[in-house]
């Protein structure tokens, strides 16, 4: 789904990165609170669901993990964290609103399946008459 040119809806995401100063992943972000995901004490992305943010694929809560791995690191190792180019927000703007699509696409889904009798019954073929 993050291909833009089959998806109208990645074009130009509804997900905004708003506040001002660098774009850096700090140590200890991302954190969520209220629809923004801040990426450090100065810069976030709005309109983020609570349940995109949540939201598990194969084992890793992707909107989180994703900036994770930019984010500053401390220890031994220590290491600032990445500053997103404007592709790196784009890019997650898109990955938000792919996520946020498919949990949408996955609610018809469920719904469809229910109204046809819920599971397995939705895909029981015929009824033993014929």
């Amino acid at each position: 789904m993050l291909k833009p040119e089959e998806e109208p809806v990645l074009k130009n995401p509804d997900i905004r990165f708003a506040g001002t100063a660098e774009a850096r992943v700090e140590k200890g972000y991302p954190k969520y609170k209220n629809g923004k995901v801040e990426i450090n004490a100065n810069r976030w992305f709005e309109d983020v669901p609570k349940e995109t943010w949540e939201f598990h694929v194969g084992g890793y809560q992707v909107c989180d993990k994703w900036l994770k791995d930019r984010a500053g690191k401390g220890g031994q190792n220590s290491r600032p964290g990445r500053v997103l180019t404007e592709e790196d927000i784009l890019h997650y703007r898109r990955v938000v609103t792919a996520l946020t699509e498919t949990r949408r696409i996955m609610a018809e889904i469920d719904n469809v399946i229910e109204t046809h009798g819920g599971w397995p019954g939705a895909f029981a073929i015929g009824n033993g008459d014929s």
